[in-house]
């Protein structure tokens, strides 16, 4: 369990790190708005790939 918190910690200070450049370059919100909706599905992807495989 410990090691599930650790990675959540590391992907939400991953994300902090990101997120400001992204929001800059993305300036237009219905650019950004696809670009997140396209960060969700590869995230989510990730996610269910990793419960399938992994346990």
């Amino acid at each position: 369990m410990n090691e599930d918190i650790l990675s959540v910690v590391y992907l939400l200070l991953v994300l902090a790190l990101i997120l400001p450049g992204f929001i800059y370059k993305n300036r237009n919100k219905k650019t950004l708005f696809n670009n997140f909706i396209i960060w969700f599905v590869i995230i989510g992807v990730t996610i269910i790939l990793f419960k399938f495989l992994f346990n």
